[in-house]
């Protein structure tokens, strides 16, 4: 059963508790309060090291937590992008990220900001008290401090991204702890310590894909790739020795797939994707887990506003739509602009089974799982236990293609993957010989656009590259200077960082200054 080795972890957090319904009356006096546990006296059992890291795992659903009205906030990540706008606009926060004007008061920001530092001081805990854990087989030891380094360098790098220098806290605190108020790390110490964590989870022993959701060694060279390719890029700027790593990262993870296809893959159909009997699996190299006994998939601000696209009838908030420019920049015959074939839908079924009927402006189809919410003559389970997606082979391939074309031009891999993300979608791919180092940039840069669009990715690309697509010209603009066509504003220097929470900056006053223009 999907994630069962998790959720088996995880309920070991609270076996004690039903214990004491079954023993006598003097066996639960002499027992220990459990509310008294403490890190020192709970971690001294493997049990106990791998409900530990079940948390920290948990805690990767704070990309899917409440944004406030009609919100979530993935939506940090999507609505400044200008690929997507609002049919609701009853959000004032998230008003805020689709006009450009957000500040360190916006919810958003607050909300991703204390969910990333929660994983990290989950990871944290693991990593410190887990090596103590004795009688512990040391393959599995090793193996979940691989995991912990793995997920709280997802944190940091995210961080990095987002606000450039920030806290660099690598211990359990306390208020007593010593520096309990950190002031910012540079963004090279940040960076070093993602390197650092992910050299550790790659030797760590890690099965090449895990369908149970947990990490793999698939997914620490990807991310790992994925790490690369930004130091390459903005604002470090580390060239072509990082294109260098990028490239040699992503091409492990495809020769791997090329010698076992059958695990690691591209799906042959967009439908696939959102198959949430395939989580965790084929293209799937890493996601954030759902499931309804915990918590189901939170992408449903993409349905339309009171539209009866599902079981629920007239439901949805439409506060994530794509712009009509983005979805209209598709290549004529893209399968992936290709009503309910694709990431698009323009017509649907009345509560989600029944008579079609038309949207009347196309929506995103790409994380819509029919098997809970209902198709063309077969209602929906109404149970969404979809995966939110964080790594895709895809993305390997087009890591791959943009790094080794930076470094020397496209040589026939670099082609051959852009060609099968292309060749999925239906589409033609000029010979290697017709394109340039610059032409082909901006072919690969494009379908990371198309192929990778309403992933939480653009965003990052946006910032990596200080470029971001042009709909009309079908090029590339400056990010500094390029206007949103969906909110009509442009992108400022000081958008290429989030400001600092200001509830953050208001309990720790050596988080300072501010970032720039907020």
């Amino acid at each position: 059963m999907k994630n069962n080795r998790i959720y088996k972890a995880l309920s070991m957090l609270f076996f004690g508790a039903s214990l004491a319904g079954v023993m006598g009356c003097s066996d639960f006096l002499l027992e220990e309060d459990p509310s008294n546990l403490t890190p020192e006296s709970y971690y001294t059992i493997p049990d106990h090291a791998e409900a530990a890291l079940a948390a920290v795992y948990a805690d990767l659903r704070f990309i899917g937590g409440d944004g406030g009205i009609f919100s979530s906030n993935w939506q940090l990540l999507e609505a400044p992008t200008g690929t997507s706008t609002t049919e609701t606009a009853q959000n004032s926060d998230l008003n805020n990220l689709y006009g450009l004007i957000y500040d360190g008061r916006t919810q958003h920001i607050i909300n991703y900001w204390n969910g990333l530092y929660r994983v990290i001081a989950q990871a944290n805990l693991v990593i410190d008290r887990v090596p103590a854990i004795t009688p512990m087989n040391e393959a599995q030891k090793k193996r979940v401090l691989g995991e912990a380094r793995f997920l709280r360098a997802w944190a940091y790098f995210g961080l990095v991204r987002l606000w450039g220098d920030v806290p660099l806290i690598t211990s359990p605190q306390t208020a007593s702890s010593e520096n309990f108020k950190p002031a910012p790390a540079s963004k090279e110490a940040i960076y070093a310590l993602v390197e650092e964590d992910l050299k550790i989870a790659e030797s760590a022993g890690l099965p090449w894909m895990d369908v149970s959701g947990r990490v793999s060694l698939a997914a620490t060279k990807s991310l790992m790739s994925q790490v690369y390719l930004t130091m390459a890029g903005f604002p470090l700027s580390k060239g072509a020795s990082h294109y260098q790593l990028a490239a040699s990262k992503a091409e492990e993870v495809i020769n791997y797939s090329k010698g076992n296809p059958s695990m690691l893959n591209l799906f042959p159909e967009y439908a696939n994707l959102r198959d949430e009997k395939l989580g965790n699996r084929v293209e799937h190299i890493f996601q954030v887990q759902y499931n309804v006994v915990v918590a189901g998939n939170p992408m449903n601000n993409m349905f339309p506003n009171f539209k009866p696209v599902t079981f629920q009838g007239p439901s949805g908030t439409g506060s994530t739509v794509p712009t009509i420019q983005f979805y209209k920049s598709y290549e004529p015959g893209d399968l992936r602009a290709v009503n309910q074939v694709g990431y698009f839908y323009t017509s649907y079924f009345t509560n989600g089974s029944g008579a079609p009927f038309d949207l009347g402006a196309p929506y995103i189809f790409k994380h819509f799982n029919q098997t809970a919410l209902g198709k063309a003559g077969t209602p929906g389970t109404r149970a969404n236990n979809l995966n939110l997606p964080i790594i895709r082979f895809a993305e390997v391939l087009l890591i791959y293609a943009e790094a080794q074309n930076e470094l020397a031009g496209p040589n026939a891999l670099a082609h051959e993957s852009l060609k099968r993300i292309r060749d999925r979608a239906n589409l033609t791919t000029l010979a290697i010989g017709q394109f340039t180092k610059d032409s082909f940039r901006d072919a690969v840069l494009r379908e990371r656009w198309h192929e990778l669009c309403y992933e939480q990715i653009t965003w990052f690309d946006m910032l990596r590259l200080r470029k971001v697509y042009n709909e009309a010209t079908n090029g590339f603009d400056n990010f500094v200077g390029h206007v949103n066509l969906s909110s009509k504003e442009p992108l400022q220097t000081k958008h290429l960082l989030m400001p600092y929470p200001l509830p953050e900056m208001q309990n720790n006053p050596n988080l300072v200054p501010q970032n720039p223009g907020y």
